[in-house]
């Protein structure tokens, strides 16, 4: 019931006090791009229980056709601006609802596609106890995972050596979650997007 309180208060003050960005964000994307503002893919939540997220769209209608789940650092898919909404994090804003709905908490697991989620091992499925979050370990310690993975064949690189040592933080949250524990996790994740916005920091 804390962690269910806190979503709900944390999330309704964000978007509260994010709904000047919104709007200027929700503009952009139409001026820019053909097609909807928000992305609505389906991801795995808790349980094994799929849904549709919330997030601003950052590459074409058909990107999903046009390619696999995991993003090439300079990907031709990008629509305008999609990079740097990516980037900056901009585009997980909307996920506020989906915390809002009860899908998502603000701290847990990122919430996977079913391609991934299938090749859990018995061990892994434990993840699935708990509610997919907007950042967790595996999301500080990956924060930059567009410029880590590089552009090529990212797919291949991703399930080979991002994902089991992502699920292994994973793992580890669900293992020993609490109040405390997400508290600092938020902490650490604020101080992380404070560094990633400096505007001396200009690392592309």
């Amino acid at each position: 019931m804390l962690k269910r309180t806190f979503d709900l208060l944390f999330s309704i003050f964000a978007l509260l006090l994010s709904c000047p960005l919104f709007v200027i964000i929700a503009i952009y994307i139409k001026i820019n791009s053909t097609g909807p503002i928000f992305y609505r893919g389906i991801r795995i939540g808790r349980f094994g229980n799929s849904f549709r997220i919330f997030k601003f769209r950052t590459m074409v209608i058909n990107a999903e056709e046009l390619g696999g789940p995991s993003t090439l650092h300079n990907d031709p898919r990008f629509i305008r601006g999609g990079k740097f909404l990516r980037k900056y994090k901009l585009d997980e804003l909307p996920q506020l609802f989906n915390i809002l709905l009860g899908q998502m908490s603000i701290v847990g697991p990122r919430p996977q596609v079913e391609n991934y989620t299938r090749l859990y091992s018995q061990d892994e499925q434990i993840m699935l106890s708990v509610k997919p979050g907007l950042t967790d370990y595996a999301s500080l310690k990956f924060i930059n995972l567009d410029e880590i993975l590089g552009n090529y064949d990212v797919d291949n690189k991703y399930l080979r050596e991002i994902e089991p040592e992502k699920n292994r933080l994973r793992i580890e949250y669900a293992k020993h979650n609490s109040f405390w524990i997400d508290l600092v996790i938020i902490l650490k994740t604020l101080k992380q997007l404070l560094k990633i916005l400096n505007p001396w920091n200009t690392k592309d």
